[in-house]
């Protein structure tokens, strides 16, 4: 009895092949996040520039800042309502920049090809157990941290925002919420009924 791939023709060979090899159709959406980083780095530059303009005395610098971060109070000089502000947009870029490391390296590594990172002393720690669940769950979980971040800034920038605002973007956090802790429970369940399987 012949083998099962001594049977299969060239062409049923070579489609698999070019199906498999259809995966690096995501490499330039893989560099086009790469290009938003470099954005995010720049506006973050931008920032952390206007704010230092800002504690220098630059009235021009504080209007730039008080414009961006949505607050309508006495703008005369650097307050800390302000900074506040200012320091939560900025951690705001650093956490979705983290998220877009999160995708770009884990999303390639899975889905693309291997980097063969082991033994490298910057490999991320969370990569060398990485696939497409774990990266799920790790992104849900970034997206809770960002929410947060804007609901914060919403809550300290409220007399400025209407009650109905406030209350839209507290549902959305807790919406983003749930749907975390029903992806981090689904992922659970699977991985506990893949042991048994895998045992079988």
């Amino acid at each position: 009895m012949a083998e099962p791939n001594q049977t299969l023709t060239p062409e049923m060979r070579t489609l698999p092949k070019l199906i498999f090899m259809s995966r690096w159709l995501q490499l330039p959406l893989y560099l086009g996040l790469i290009a938003a980083q470099v954005v995010y780095v720049w506006h973050f530059l931008l920032e952390l520039w206007h704010l230092i303009e800002a504690a220098v005395g630059s009235p021009a610098a504080v209007a730039v800042l008080a414009r961006s971060t949505g607050y309508t109070g006495d703008v005369g000089s650097l307050n800390e309502t302000i900074i506040m502000l200012v320091v939560l947009a900025l951690i705001d870029v650093v956490m979705i920049s983290n998220l877009l490391i999160m995708v770009i390296v884990g999303g390639y590594e899975t889905f693309i090809s291997r980097m063969n990172l082991e033994g490298h002393p910057d490999q991320p720690e969370w990569l060398s157990h990485v696939n497409a669940s774990v990266l799920k769950v790790k992104l849900a979980t970034a997206i809770i941290g960002i929410s947060s971040i804007h609901l914060l800034k919403t809550f300290i920038n409220a007399a400025n925002y209407d009650s109905k605002v406030l209350i839209a973007q507290t549902a959305i956090h807790i919406t983003f919420l749930f749907s975390a802790m029903a992806i981090a429970y689904t992922d659970r369940i699977m991985s506990l009924a893949a042991k048994p399987a895998s045992h079988a």
